[in-house]
This record gives structure tokens, C-alpha cells and sequence, in this order.
């Protein structure tokens, strides 16, 4: 069982990591595409928040699990995380975003599969 509610707390970096990693959850990066192909996590799905807003289907790999939302710095995925939610998802966030995840020292890829960049 996911152990987070809707609207309750914010994952670290680590914590997201691991629940991912673990395939407890899918991570999402609802980044737009310049700033996903720039460097985002690896086995990350991407879907931007704009389409989630304008009613985009969920990927299929993210239907059914819960879903661990990241974007830069936090505040997209937040909102993410609050839409996926009242979809009947069970959604929570990165706190701080991609720009954490670097900090932490985890791991960035481009679009090929390299070494990554936060834009």
C-alpha cells in the first residue's frame, strides 16, 4: 500500500528514489519538452502539466499505481499531484522538484540516455 494520502506529505528526493526505484510508484515529470529532453530522472515518465490540465489521458504505465509527481522546483507538481488526486489517483510530489533531485546528488539524463542538465 502507498502509505500517502492526497493533499499529505511531500516526498524528499531520497524518498522518491526509493519508491520509484522499488516500483512502488511511477515517477512523473509534468515539465514541459525543452526542459524534459534537457535532463530529467531516469525511468521517469513524462506527460506536461499543461496537457494534464487540458484533460490528457494518463500513460498507461501510470494508470492503476500511485504516482510520485516531480517538476522543477515544486510547484507544478503540486498542482499535478492535487488534479491527479481528484482523479482518483494516488498522487504525491517531489518537494523542490528536479532542482533537489540534482542537489541530492541523484541521477540527470538527456534525451539520449547522458549526463543531464536542470533548465
Amino acid at each position: 500500500m502507498f502509505l500517502l494520502r492526497r493533499g499529505g506529505n511531500r516526498l524528499t528526493p531520497d524518498q522518491a528514489r526509493i519508491r520509484t526505484g522499488d516500483g512502488t510508484a511511477v515517477l512523473l515529470d509534468v515539465r514541459e519538452m525543452p526542459e524534459w529532453k534537457a535532463g530529467h530522472a531516469p525511468g521517469a515518465l513524462h506527460l506536461p502539466l499543461t496537457r494534464l490540465l487540458a484533460g490528457a489521458a494518463l500513460p498507461a504505465e501510470v494508470r492503476s499505481r500511485p504516482v510520485v509527481v516531480i517538476c522543477r522546483s515544486g510547484h507544478r507538481s503540486q498542482q499535478a499531484a492535487d488534479l491527479l488526486g481528484a482523479r482518483g489517483v494516488d498522487a504525491v510530489d517531489v518537494a523542490g522538484g528536479m532542482n533537489a533531485w540534482a542537489d541530492a546528488g541523484l541521477p540527470v539524463v538527456d534525451e539520449r540516455g547522458q549526463g543531464g542538465r536542470i533548465a
